[in-house]
């Protein structure tokens, strides 16, 4: 079996109080996640979970306090440098010139991996036309829409062949067409063998991209699996049960031993099974009541998330207060580190 591509082992991440005298913030408390290559791994928790603060970890942006971290092999603390080589970084602001073009800003990131002239420009041009933007390349980035901004700025982050790519937020404000777009961009990576992993608040993203699902809350994974492992553990999953009348509705009430709703519609607790939907539909038939609609609803990653952490999820990515404040306080040190 192949290394995972990202291995982390008993990862602990404090921040000084953001009060004199206070106790230092425990923002990462043990943390152990494993990521295998070749495949999504969402991350998902509420704001403040510490997802940020372990992907700036993750990309050697912050030192862990204690633990062990492995990006495509090496070691962040020990060996930083070969982990950047290895790595993309696509975060949910870009960081795409916007006074520059689409195919300058990919030349200038060629330039920054160390490509020769030609190879930039060939790389470049592969990049434009895979990602749909030849039309657009030499038009200033600030002219284009939401969309074509997350394209361009991911063709940016595949300029150095990256093994491993953290992906933040990828489709934070586009519209359902460009969001499936950039999905089926996130599919061809992984089809390559390239490792993603991916943090969102959009529940949906994870479900459809995800071949397995990390939940975060209070810096420590509390639920791991596919999605729809997470989803068989959390009930919530229901039949929903139309009638055309008050008094068909009664009748299916008595039959399935359950309290009667003040609308026409009767809402029965599910499992997801096939056996338990079809002893709700042999009763109903054998009373000879008239279904006017039926819908199944199984549990979603929402309701996973709701039951594991106590709320829903948000629909942006913010961390709390404390974890900002320390990440800050480190940025100028990581960004000097960063550019040796």
């Amino acid at each position: 079996m192949s290394a995972p591509a990202i291995a982390v082992e008993g990862l602990r991440k404090s921040f000084p109080a953001a009060k004199k005298g206070d106790a230092p913030k425990l923002v990462l408390d043990d943390l152990d996640l494993e990521v295998e290559p070749g495949t999504v791994h969402a991350l998902l928790g509420p704001n403040g979970a510490g997802k940020t603060t372990a992907v700036h970890i993750l990309t050697t942006y912050l030192r862990p306090d204690a633990g062990r971290v492995l990006v495509a092999t090496h070691d962040v603390v020990t060996d930083p440098e070969r982990v950047r080589a290895a790595i993309g970084v696509t975060g949910q602001f870009s960081a795409v010139d916007w006074l520059l073009t689409g195919r300058e800003n990919l030349r200038l990131m060629a330039d920054l991996n160390h490509l020769g002239k030609a190879e930039g420009r060939r790389v470049a041009a592969g990049l434009l036309e895979r990602f749909d933007l030849v039309e657009a390349a030499d038009k200033p980035a600030s002219t284009y829409s939401g969309g074509m901004k997350r394209r361009l700025d991911l063709a940016m982050t595949l300029v150095a062949r990256p093994r491993v790519v953290f992906l933040d937020e990828p489709t934070t404000g586009l519209d359902p067409r460009s969001r499936r777009t950039m999905w089926e961009f996130v599919r061809e990576l992984v089809a390559g063998g390239t490792t993603i992993l991916l943090t969102t608040q959009y529940l949906d993203e994870a479900d459809e991209l995800a071949d397995r699902v990390s939940v975060l809350d209070g810096g420590r994974i509390v639920a791991d699996g596919t999605a729809a492992e997470l989803k068989r553990r959390i009930p919530g999953g229901r039949i929903d049960v139309e009638f055309a009348d008050r008094g068909e509705l009664d009748v299916a009430a008595r039959i399935l031993r359950v309290p009667a709703p003040d609308g026409l519609t009767l809402r029965l607790p599910h499992d997801g099974g096939v056996r338990s939907l079809r002893a709700v539909l042999d009763a109903l038939d054998d009373a000879a009541v008239d279904v006017t609609a039926l819908t199944v609803k199984a549990s979603d990653l929402d309701d996973v998330f709701f039951a594991l952490t106590g709320h829903a999820a948000e629909t942006t990515e913010a961390t709390g207060a404390t974890e900002t404040a320390g990440t800050s306080q480190t940025a100028q040190t990581a960004d000097k580190e960063a550019a040796r």
